[in-house]
């Protein structure tokens, strides 16, 4: 008897999640109820018992409905461990105990000693009372039961009218206190070992089944596509946007679904859909059965959710027009043309409706406030140091060149901060107010030390440091739509204080300031701050001026450029759906969901292999500039792809997560050295004596012969480097290994890859 209860204490009976949005982890009876005695999860519930709305988002989450889902993404087609279980809720307040009693349960325990109790096949494993009240009763179906059913018969027998709604696999509740549970079956967390629960279910075979069913889905011997766009794209967003694909049970249901909607697109010509139509181990006879039901009527139109899918995917095969449009300026941006339909949750609906010109800057100026988000991770950098995920950005272009297209994005990944912050304004007014208004003779109100993210780019050092020390270890954020205005605004003294303020919000490093005078602000906190700048050109060189280049913050930050508009037609825009802002909400969600260490090894490999590549290339040319900018490009490179990695929710991560870095590295380094790397230059030809010319577009070491003379070097160099830099390349050259000496005056390459 001990060994089983010890068994079943391990089992994985379902996935618990730290948000509604957030991965959701297998795990065990132990987990499980060691979350629900936590004290702050009684705290949550309570206030949230006395209308505080803003908390239910944060609360926990676990799932009756399923043990196992791959890599750790709730959804119906990464169900590995579906559960023949149903959920009913009763939204009633208030009637708990009359439900327990009508399920002979008293005091926890069942009536009349019965072994458990027994509804028409259905077994009661869990009565817990909800956040607001409410009642949930998990039950075990009998073979054959439909949740539909189950619902009727749990009605007859309460009384009680439990949701209508049917249920799915991917299911997720609220995670309640200990003491919300009024009955608990030692079934509950026994899920048996059948084949729902064997081993070979992992996580990696069932990314290896739903590869192989989206190639399955892809066959199309025909290659049709529909407005330059290939049906099988359609079909893998359509998939994407509505829930995944079909799992067991659902298979035909979800092909009829998508079927009438393809109808609209193929002419509703039978022929054209069995050629399109993804097949999931369909034979011929069973899809023909599924597209004749479909095309019985006359199709009424493209229906929105179709639509926006094309409207979407269209943006990604346009790239020819819009580059002809742009001109030479977009054949820079070519080079990093984003994989749209690859991005994970978040990143694609935030360019949803931008040109395809306009993707990188949108990515830059939202990817520092999904970094600020996650908060709550460290990661593991190539040097062996752990990190936060601190992120700055500045987006440039010419007045009139659309940068608000980025402040658009940013106020949606924005909305969740904007409302705690109006909460805790409200509050800290409040308080300001009762100070104020208080007689001589009474004691001060307490400050509250309210919790406020997001801050204005003008805010005064006092200020930020007392936002800092309130900041309960969360990152602030700020979004500043003049860089112009946050030169002015800033005193040379309070400017200054601001660069070291961000400097260090880069590395998580310590700044503080003290004063006599209560008036201000005094302290020493750990700067986790993270921003988005818009601003001209002209506002860029004012605030990266030959004096400061070299202090460090012009390689902190991620400069991305809007495209040349001049004498271009005017963009087109689409509006986002609700379904879209509704999906950066969840991603919003996922994020702040992750906490502690998160170990990335492929991404610091690739990242790794990078920065080594920049060395070598800056090394040949001795090009000081990219040597100094390539350093820190790949550490921001870095963590743009932990964020894209906890967006797509995998346990490892992808290819495509480690080329995302690598092309955030990238354009990062080819953007600094083009914004900076003019005024660094000229800061080097005046602090040292090597005078390399900058810009060269080819290497002096491979223009050398394989046997050279400093004279060679020197002619290469067109007299454009004294005799002390000459000297100096030649040694580190030799200290490579890539030359050795053959006499007194000539050296020769040895077959070192470099």
């Amino acid at each position: 008897m001990f060994m089983e209860s010890a068994l079943i204490s391990t089992i994985k009976f379902t996935c618990i999640g730290k948000g509604h949005g957030a991965p959701c982890t297998p795990a065990s009876r132990e987990e499980w109820e060691q979350l629900r005695r936590e004290p702050w999860l009684a705290q949550m519930c309570e206030r949230i018992a006395k209308g505080d709305d803003e908390l239910k988002h944060r609360l926990p989450v676990w799932t009756p409905h399923c043990a196992e889902f791959a890599n750790n993404h709730r959804s119906i087609a990464d169900a590995i461990k579906p559960l023949n279980r149903l959920m009913l809720d009763f939204d009633e307040k208030g009637h708990t105990d009359d439900i327990l009693s009508k399920l002979k349960i008293e005091n926890g325990k069942l009536k009349n000693g019965c072994a458990e109790p027994d509804l028409h096949g259905m077994v009661v494993l869990l009565v817990e009372e909800s956040v607001r009240h409410g009642t949930h009763v998990l039950v075990e179906l009998p073979d054959g039961m439909t949740a539909e059913q189950a619902q009727e018969l749990m009605q007859e027998a309460t009384g009680f009218v439990p949701d209508a709604a049917v249920k799915d696999v991917s299911r997720c509740i609220y995670m309640v206190p200990d003491d919300h549970t009024r009955y608990v079956s030692e079934r509950l967390f026994n899920i048996g070992t059948d084949d729902t629960a064997s081993k070979e279910n992992t996580a990696d075979c069932a990314v290896e089944k739903s590869s192989v069913s989206l190639k399955e889905s892809c066959v199309n011997p025909c290659q049709k596509e529909f407005k330059g766009i290939p049906y099988s794209s359609i079909i893998a967003e359509w998939w994407h946007r509505n829930g995944g694909e079909p799992a067991e049970g659902e298979r035909n249901v979800k092909l009829h679904k998508l079927a009438v909607n393809l109808r609209a697109i193929c002419d509703n010509k039978k022929e054209v859909l069995m050629q399109v139509m993804p097949r999931f181990g369909l034979t011929d006879a069973e899809l023909k059965s599924v597209v004749d039901s479909a095309c019985k009527e006359e199709p009424k139109g493209v229906s929105k959710t179709l639509s926006s899918i094309i409207d979407n995917l269209s943006l990604t095969i346009n790239h020819s027009d819009e580059e002809e449009l742009d001109g030479a300026e977009n054949g820079q941006s070519s080079m990093f043309n984003v994989q749209w339909n690859k991005l994970p949750i978040g990143l694609k609906e935030s360019l949803v409706g931008v040109p395809v010109s306009m993707h990188m800057p949108v990515l830059c100026g939202v990817l520092p406030i999904a970094a600020a988000y996650a908060d709550q991770v460290t990661v593991e950098y190539c040097d062996g140091n752990t990190q936060r995920l601190g992120l700055m950005s500045i987006i440039r272009g010419e007045q009139a060149s659309n940068k608000s297209v980025v402040k658009n994005a940013v106020d949606i990944w924005k909305r969740q901060l904007d409302e705690e912050d109006a909460l805790a304004r409200k509050r800290e007014e409040e308080w300001k107010e009762r100070k104020k208004g208080r007689k001589a003779s009474e004691k001060a109100p307490e400050d509250p030390h309210v919790l406020i993210r997001v801050v204005p780019v003008t805010v005064s050092c006092s200020t930020l440091l007392k936002r800092f020390k309130n900041a309960q270890n969360h990152t602030l954020y700020s979004f500043g739509e003049e860089l112009d205005t946050l030169r002015k605004t800033n005193g040379a003294g309070s400017w200054s204080s601001k660069y070291d303020i961000y400097r260090l919000g880069f590395d998580y490093g310590e700044w503080g300031q003290d004063y006599n005078s209560d008036a201000a602000e005094s302290g020493v906190v750990n700067v986790a701050y993270n921003w988005t700048m818009l601003g001209t050109n002209g506002a860029l060189r004012k605030c990266f001026k030959a004096d400061n280049i070299e202090n460090g913050l012009s390689s902190r930050v991620l400069v991305a450029e809007m495209p040349d508009a001049s004498f271009a037609k005017m963009p087109k825009f689409r509006k986002r759906s609700d379904e879209d802002v509704a999906r950066i909400q969840e991603a919003v969600s996922r994020l702040r969901g992750y906490s502690g260490l998160v170990d990335t090894p492929r991404l610091r490999k690739a990242i790794e292999g990078w920065v080594e590549q920049k060395r070598i290339e800056a090394a040949k040319d001795i090009d000081h500039v990219k040597d100094t900018y390539r350093k820190r490009a790949a550490v921001i490179g870095f963590r743009c792809g932990v964020v894209f990695h906890l967006l797509s929710g995998c346990n490892k991560e992808s290819k495509a997560c480690t080329d995302f870095a690598l092309m955030m590295a990238e354009y990062c380094l080819q953007q600094q050295i083009k914004a900076f790397g003019e005024a660094l230059e000229s800061q080097f030809l005046d602090a040292r004596d090597e005078c390399v010319r900058y810009g060269s577009n080819h290497s002096i070491f491979d223009q050398l012969a394989p046997t050279f003379t400093m004279d060679d070097l020197r002619a290469l160099k067109r007299g454009f480097c004294g005799e002390a830099g000459l000297r100096k390349i030649i040694s580190r050259w030799y200290r490579d290994q890539w030359i050795e000496k053959t006499d007194r005056t000539h050296w020769k390459k040895l077959n070192t890859t470099v």
